[in-house]
């Protein structure tokens, strides 16, 4: 079991999912805009109808508003709102009925030049910085013309603008057109060329969708500005054009550099220059005083070398005299030195004699001391001989296990032990001790 809303929400992801987005032709009926922006009206031919929306943000790129009783055809995906369960349309797009054919031949001739390398955007040139005339191919009534020549006398009120007056829709529009732009380019009186209208139906901007008016852009020497409807229009002649801008002005302010601008690039650079001159200047001038503190008389320069030179001379004598001193002194120290290194034959025996006469003395001496410490220690050490002790009447005595007994309190009633006599020993037995009763 489902709830309603999990069976809408199944029921419009399988609409979603297998009925994509497509073309959809029909009359416009109850047609109403909210105040959100949105739209809703139905879509119906002569056996059925079907609901659709139009959100705002897929409303604003349309250039006309769509009423109930027009003939249409809308580009949408099909759908379920989930909240009341009804089928519907959301709508991406709408044109006027019977502009499908108007598509498909603008997408074959936009296909076709393509191939043929229209747009390829390696052949396409950029406009001159400087131009020195532009020229305008479009109505002589055509609003977009005053907005070109508005904006070109305020960018650059002094340039040179010859205008190629041709229609812009209507029949025979697209030849002479490209009559015009043929003709602008023939005669090079401009460096750079701006194809313009105004905005308007894709009818209205049919004309720049034919192939005469592509091929003479193309063919054109001059470089070619589009600016031609809305941003969001465009025609063939965009993709061939050289550049393309969103609207007349914007084609006319590519096509010639700020007034304003460059003047402000031209006060930058004069600063800079003049700084730089000032620079150049003060860094000339402090060489020139640099040079000025340097500049002697040659009276001057004679009398500075010559009392360097009698400098040089008195150092020269002086360093002669030191020298000479300082040989003199090393000749009579190295004959002190040779004197010093001469042995005294006579005064080296006298010594040797006195030397050998004081270490006899002193073997004798050590030997004397030796044998009064050699005595001392033997007297010393029969002093401290145990055997002596023993010659005396006394005895060692040891437990069995060797330890030498010198208290009785260590020795247990009938132990044995042994004891020492300055000649021999015996084992002998505890019968009794002190402070024991027999």
């Amino acid at each position: 079991m489902i709830s309603v809303s999990e069976l809408n929400r199944l029921a419009r992801d399988a609409l979603e999912q297998n009925l994509p987005l497509t073309w959809v032709a029909g009359e416009i009926s109850n047609f109403k805009r909210y105040d959100s922006g949105h739209c809703y009206f139905t879509l119906k031919d002569a056996q059925a109808q079907v609901d659709c929306v139009m959100f705002r943000h897929k409303l604003q790129y349309l250039n006309w508003l769509p009423e109930s009783g027009m003939q249409v055809e809308v580009r949408a995906y099909p759908t379920l709102y989930e909240a009341r369960g009804k089928f519907q349309l959301n709508v991406e797009g709408v044109r006027r009925a019977g502009l499908g054919a108007l598509y498909e031949a603008f997408e074959r001739l936009k296909a076709k030049l393509e191939k043929e390398g229209l747009f390829d955007a390696g052949r396409k040139r950029a406009p001159p910085r400087f131009p020195r005339a532009v020229g305008v191919v479009t109505s002589l009534q055509a609003a977009a013309l005053r907005d070109v020549l508005t904006t070109l006398r305020r960018r650059l009120p002094m340039l040179p603008i010859i205008i190629y007056p041709s229609p812009v829709q209507g029949e025979g529009a697209a030849g002479k057109i490209a009559q015009m732009i043929t003709i602008a380019g023939a005669r090079g009186e401009c460096d750079v060329l701006i194809v313009c209208r105004g905005g308007g139906s894709i009818e209205d901007l049919w004309a720049y969708n034919e192939e005469v008016v592509a091929r003479a852009i193309y063919a054109c020497p001059l470089p070619v500005i589009t600016g031609i409807g809305h941003e969001s229009d465009f025609t063939i002649a965009d993709f061939v054009g050289d550049v393309r801008a969103a609207t007349p002005t914007a084609a006319a302010e590519r096509a010639v550099p700020d007034r304003a601008d460059l003047g402000q690039q031209l006060k930058y650079q004069y600063d800079g220059l003049k700084r730089s001159m000032k620079r150049h200047l003060e860094d000339h001038m402090q060489r020139l005083d640099y040079l000025s503190r340097r500049l002697q008389h040659p009276g001057e320069r004679i009398r500075n070398r010559l009392l360097h030179l009698n400098h040089l001379a008195a150092r020269l004598g002086g360093g002669w005299r030191r020298q000479h001193e300082t040989a003199s002194w090393r000749v009579r120290e190295l004959a002190q030195r040779h004197g010093f290194a001469r042995p005294d034959l006579a005064a080296l025996g006298r010594l040797s004699a006195e030397l050998a006469r004081r270490l006899g003395e002193a073997a004798r001496g050590g030997m004397k001391a030796a044998a009064t410490r050699l005595t001392a220690a033997e007297a010393h050490l029969r002093h401290l001989n145990p055997q002596l002790v023993l010659e005396r009447g006394y005895s060692i005595t040891e437990t069995g296990a060797g330890h030498i007994v010198r208290d009785s309190a260590v020795l247990a009633a009938r132990a044995e032990v042994k004891i020492t006599f300055a000649k021999g020993w015996v084992a002998a037995q505890v019968t009794a001790k002190a402070g024991e009763k027999q």
